[in-house]
């Protein structure tokens, strides 16, 4: 493999995880804000949630429902403008495998944002 075929499929799994990752913050961030219009906004929202567990953990309804979506908005916009300088720092030798690794953690903190969600707009109903 030449370095320009390296840096087209480089270029290729960039876009395509771009796009991807796009589509899942914008459903994580539909699903957070659809579940704020019916959950109740109380400071300590695991209390009501799950009573028996969360005693020693205070989370309020609005760093519950948006921490995720935040942290993966900041996400995208990193890899959005941060083109060249993962492909400088790219650690193993098949950029598929960094693009999988990516794909998996970004694959759970969707689906934590979208169960936190899920579970306050239970709470609203």
């Amino acid at each position: 493999m030449t370095f320009d075929d390296a840096r087209n499929d480089f270029s290729r799994l960039h876009r395509l995880f771009t796009f991807h990752l796009g589509v899942a913050v914008s459903l994580a961030w539909m699903t957070a804000l659809y579940s704020a219009c019916y959950a109740p906004w109380v400071r300590n929202i695991r209390a009501l949630i799950d009573p028996a567990a969360s005693l020693d953990r205070v989370e309020s309804t609005w760093s519950f429902l948006f921490a995720l979506p935040v942290v993966m908005t900041l996400a995208w916009i990193g890899l959005y403008f941060g083109r060249e300088m993962l492909r400088r720092s790219q650690t193993l030798s098949n950029a598929a495998l960094e693009f999988a690794a990516a794909a998996v953690v970004a694959f759970g903190v969707f689906y934590l944002s979208i169960d936190r969600a899920i579970s306050a707009l239970y709470l609203g109903f």
